[in-house]
């Protein structure tokens, strides 16, 4: 799935099959992502600003330059998944 530069902010993608989605640049400020499968999604670059990641799977995921100020990453797994310093 193609969504790279897609605005989503405030989207409610609860429960969202995203894997392997390309999300690069995307603005996800405010979203809810809750239970969300991520894997292997590219995030790069994506704003998730605030946004809700409760229990998402993120396995594999590209979140290099992505920026996840405010974010809630409780329970999230991020085994694999590839971000910056």
């Amino acid at each position: 799935m193609d969504l790279e530069g897609e605005c989503l902010a405030g989207a409610d993608l609860t429960g969202a099959v995203l894997e392997s989605a390309h999300l690069a640049g995307a603005d996800l400020k405010g979203a809810r992502l809750v239970k969300a499968v991520l894997r292997e999604a590219d995030l790069s670059n994506a704003d998730l600003t605030g946004a809700v990641l409760r229990d998402a799977c993120l396995c594999g995921a590209d979140l290099w330059g992505a920026n996840l100020a405010g974010a809630d990453l409780r329970g999230v797994c991020l085994e694999g998944a590839l971000v910056s310093p």
